[in-house]
């Protein structure tokens, strides 16, 4: 069962204090960046409020993931299950909603079906049910899910094709399956792995329409894909990679690589218009692509950082005018961005006692009409098992 912690009081923060020193025996990502400039601003013009609100407790081993489903926060361990948790209301007496073979690296919603990806080499698929009750009864008796399994990637029918083409066999990944993302219309999963391939697959029938091997020279950590089709790739090999298919062609080809991190890309995520991505690598530095305005004719260029963590940033999220991002050491940072390329250092986030490994958000819904801000849930999710909630309100500019 979930346990929901108390409350604290509203912290305002007008200015953030001083950056983390680097880490005694590392470079610092300012001297690894010396031709990227710092795109944040010295001190937070922005009065702001954040709270902690409370801890989600049911996982025994580190959460690897978290996504979003309607009313629900799903959180997936490398305790081989994958939890939900009403994000209105206290946390169901049983909220497990699935147990599979191996620990969950990476997870995504399609409708009622959700893709999880497994430390052994596959991809699970679940029909999942909402229950929302009544409104009558205890509290715990609604707002309840639940999955079915109903398929293993790639399937049978993907397999036996070897039997009457090798062209057409579908191979499986062989070694994890670190991120999955979706296109925008949910027609397509892309899943990468760290045996440096990603896969293609139609989310109807679970069928694998393409297999791009070797795409890196190491892992695949990250996977984004904007409203207009375009994949990125963020890997181990520090690069970030750009495909594309157009409406005639049958395979992803590269279009730019993107080679301004000194170390291994964790994390990618896209602005809401895909006009801008966000980069996170172990250099503990966010680098900020903006496309076509290099004037060079590459996809994207970098027009700067956003630096203060101490240690390498292992995961992205971006809400409307919001990057958060989720570091090794242990914090949540958050900024916002203003007037196009300029970001203000809005708050940042301390109570887990181990990497945040991955992050969730969303407008509040609870947010007054007539009030003069706007606020936002932050889900964070982290190797000491906990889920925590926080609540960050910004006024309008």
């Amino acid at each position: 069962m979930g346990i929901l912690q108390n409350h604290r009081r509203w912290s305002n923060d007008q200015e953030i204090s001083p950056e983390f020193p680097p880490e005694s025996g590392s470079s610092s990502s300012e001297n690894s960046y010396s031709s990227v400039s710092t795109l944040t601003s010295k001190q937070s013009s922005i009065t702001q409020k954040h709270q902690y609100l409370f801890t989600f407790k049911s996982h025994t081993s580190s959460i690897s993931c978290l996504t979003l489903a309607g009313k629900h926060l799903l959180s997936g361990s490398s305790d081989h299950q994958v939890r939900f948790w009403p994000r209105d209301s206290l946390p169901a007496a049983q909220n497990l909603i699935a147990c599979c073979e191996s620990p969950v690296k990476s997870m995504v919603v399609s409708g009622d079906k959700l893709f999880t990806g497994h430390q052994d080499h596959k991809i699970c698929v679940w029909k999942i049910d909402h229950n929302d009750g009544d409104g009558d009864g205890d509290i715990h008796s609604r707002k309840l899910m639940k999955s079915t399994y109903l398929a293993t990637l790639p399937t049978l029918n993907n397999r036996v094709t070897k039997m009457f083409s090798v062209k057409n066999y579908v191979k499986n990944h062989t070694d994890a399956v670190a991120a999955l993302a979706l296109s925008h219309d949910g027609v397509f999963l892309y899943s990468g792995s760290r045996d440096r391939t990603f896969k293609v697959w139609r989310t109807s029938d679970f069928k694998c329409l393409e297999s791009v091997c070797n795409a890196h020279d190491d892992s695949i950590n990250a996977i984004a894909v904007s409203h207009d089709g375009y994949v990125y790739t963020g890997s181990g090999d520090r690069k970030i990679k750009v495909w594309w298919k157009s409406a005639g062609e049958k395979k992803h080809r590269l279009v730019d690589t993107l080679e301004k991190h000194k170390s291994a890309v964790n994390a990618l995520a896209l602005s809401t218009d895909g006009s801008v991505l966000y980069s996170g690598a172990c250099d503990r530095s966010i680098l900020v692509w903006v496309r076509g305005q290099g004037g060079d004719g590459r996809h994207m260029v970098v027009a700067g950082a956003l630096r203060g963590h101490s240690r390498g940033v292992l995961c992205i999220a971006v809400v409307g005018d919001l990057v958060m991002s989720g570091s090794a050491d242990k914090t949540v940072r958050i900024w916002r961005g203003i007037c196009g390329m300029k970001y203000s250092r809005v708050c940042v986030l301390q109570g887990h006692n181990g990497p945040i490994k991955c992050l969730a958000g969303a407008l509040d819904s609870c947010t007054s009409a007539d009030s003069s801000g706007t606020s936002y849930l932050v889900y964070s999710g982290s190797l000491d098992c906990d889920v925590k909630v926080w609540k960050v309100w910004m006024p309008f500019l």
